[in-house]
């Protein structure tokens, strides 16, 4: 006779099922004989924030796409809260919010206008004056489109995004072309948005959004998931403690340079423009291995920059280059 089992969770790969609202297995999605995405599989859990980080071309937008059902996929499987969906239908839609990399607004509408005509095309929507107050548009709820700027429009299509009170927030690089101020205010806007309930799943380019903003990482090259975990995780894994970067006042070529004098402090070596490179396990001994052979050599050392490593470290390790090249 079968036992009716309480209290317990269900678990896939050590992953508890409850608490997972988006699940991909085995995603991808080809043109011609590009392999947009490329077999990828992961998950997102509620109330959390994942940032998918990659260069542009790497596959974030296209996952993203299919995820919104904007975009067919070739194959591969999607659960939404537990449940397998063949198709993104009007019940899923419902319950996610999307903002496009691009959005297009009718540029005669005012604020408050916009607002009213995203809400009328959900079954329920937030009070839009709420929402204004929300995304800290109250100065140009009268303002037509055409009038705002570039941090304005952004919060305006975060606001469209969240209009319906989705569960899900799906973000397409919200922040690109965004100044620094602007950018950091639309941080904000976001881990509020977390802070609320709300699920977020976001694609970026910037490795410092993704840092500030992430509980966790999928990291994409070429359409193929790469490196995931927490920041911390993946900063750990390269076992390093600091990166020190420095210039060298010499004519002479990096090979020549780095043979006369790094040939015996066993470190490890690279040169990025005009900076030498070098990743130190031990800071301290690192830098007295680098002034000790810099004074027997007799080699100036200029511009010296100690930072901790981080994710572009890790992306530079993976693929061999960084993330905007």
């Amino acid at each position: 006779m079968a036992k009716k089992c309480v209290g317990m969770k269900l678990k896939f790969g050590g992953i508890n099922m409850e608490e997972v609202v988006v699940k991909v297995n085995n995603l991808k999605k080809q043109y011609k004989d590009v392999k947009a995405v490329n077999d990828v599989s992961f998950h997102v859990k509620k109330k959390e924030i994942v940032a998918i980080l990659g260069p542009n071309g790497a596959g974030k937008t296209t996952t993203l796409e299919i995820l919104e059902g904007l975009r067919k996929r070739d194959d591969g499987e999607i659960y939404y809260f537990g449940e397998k969906v063949d198709q993104i239908d009007s019940n899923i839609k419902e319950k996610i919010g999307v903002q496009l990399q691009s959005t297009v607004f009718f540029q005669n509408l005012t604020v408050v206008e916009t607002l009213k005509a995203f809400a009328g095309l959900y079954q329920k929507s937030l009070d839009v004056e709420k929402v204004i107050t929300d995304f800290n548009l109250e100065e140009k709820k009268r303002s037509r489109i055409s009038k705002l700027s570039g941090g304005q429009l952004q919060r305006l299509a975060l606001a469209t995004a969240v209009i319906n009170d989705p569960d899900i927030v799906f973000l397409d690089e919200p922040t690109t072309g965004l100044d620094p101020q602007a950018r950091r205010n639309t941080w904000q806007i976001i881990s509020n948005l977390r802070n609320s309930g709300k699920t977020i799943i976001l694609t970026t380019h910037y490795m410092e959004e993704a840092e500030f903003l992430a509980d966790r990482v999928y990291i994409f090259d070429q359409g193929q998931i790469i490196a995931q975990g927490t920041v911390n995780k993946l900063v750990d894994s390269l076992g390093m403690s600091s990166i020190i970067s420095f210039k060298i006042n010499s004519n002479g070529n990096f090979d020549d340079i780095k043979e006369n004098l790094f040939s015996e402090s066993n470190l490890k070596v690279s040169k990025n423009e005009n900076f030498y490179r070098i990743e130190a396990i031990d800071l301290e001994n690192a830098l007295l291995k680098i002034f000790e052979e810099a004074r027997m050599k007799k080699f100036d050392i200029s511009d010296m920059i100690i930072r901790k490593p981080n994710l572009e470290d890790v992306f530079l390790k993976l693929t061999g280059k960084r993330l905007r090249d």
